[in-house]
């Protein structure tokens, strides 16, 4: 199509989207990016999100757990450890990951040792338990 791009959504296990749309907008670092044909090249790290399209196959909407982003030649690559479409995220198992979190993050609080690093990585499990709930809640209004 003439004002098509390609979006390729890719995880570890496979390729999860192939698709042509009309503009994509993910979750960059410094905030959402949106991107339409002839875009310039650019590689961008993502943060936690909700990655959505539209185009002439239809429209899309689904949470990236972070990675990267590639765009070049008319083509926007997503990498990402973990991806899944709106429609299959459990709302109750976000829900409750987020809940393990706040209470892990509250008990490391009550030590008195160093455990930062246990402290990001207890934060980036909210921040994507809450985005998931974030994303699914989108389609379910």
């Amino acid at each position: 199509m003439a004002g098509s791009i390609t979006l390729r959504v890719i995880t570890p296990q496979r390729i999860v989207v192939d698709t042509t749309a009309d503009s994509v907008r993910f979750p960059g670092l410094d905030g959402s990016i949106g991107v339409l044909r002839n875009h310039a090249p650019m590689v961008a790290a993502l943060n936690a999100g909700q990655l959505t399209w539209s185009g002439p196959e239809g429209s899309g909407n689904m949470f990236v757990s972070g990675g990267f982003a590639e765009v070049r030649a008319n083509t926007v690559r997503i990498v990402s450890e973990a991806s899944e479409p709106a429609s299959d995220i459990d709302v109750e198992r976000a829900a409750a990951a987020a809940e393990r979190a706040r209470e892990r993050l509250r008990d490391l609080g009550k030590t008195t040792t160093d455990e930062s690093l246990d402290m990001e990585r207890l934060q980036a499990s909210l921040r994507r338990a809450l985005m998931r709930q974030k994303v699914a809640s989108r389609i379910h209004q």
